[in-house]
C-alpha cells in the first residue's frame, strides 16, 4: 500500500507516527482499519493534539 502527498510524493506508511492515543485501540492491529487509521494520522500529524472518532479502547 502506498500514500501520496498533494504534491504526488510518496509517503512511507511506516513512517507515520502513531500517537498514544492508538495504541490503546482495539482497532489498532486491524488490517481492515490500517488504510483509514493511517490517513487520520498523516492529516493530523502537524497538530498539537490528536482526535480519533473511531477510537475503541479495550
Amino acid at each position: 500500500m502506498s500514500y501520496f502527498d498533494d504534491d504526488g510524493g510518496k509517503i512511507n506508511p511506516n513512517l507515520i507516527s502513531k500517537p498514544q492515543l492508538c495504541l490503546s485501540c482495539k482497532k489498532n492491529d486491524d488490517p481492515k482499519e490500517e488504510i483509514l487509521c493511517n490517513l487520520n494520522r498523516l492529516d493530523q500529524s502537524n497538530k498539537t493534539e490528536f482526535k480519533c472518532y473511531a477510537y475503541i479502547s479495550f
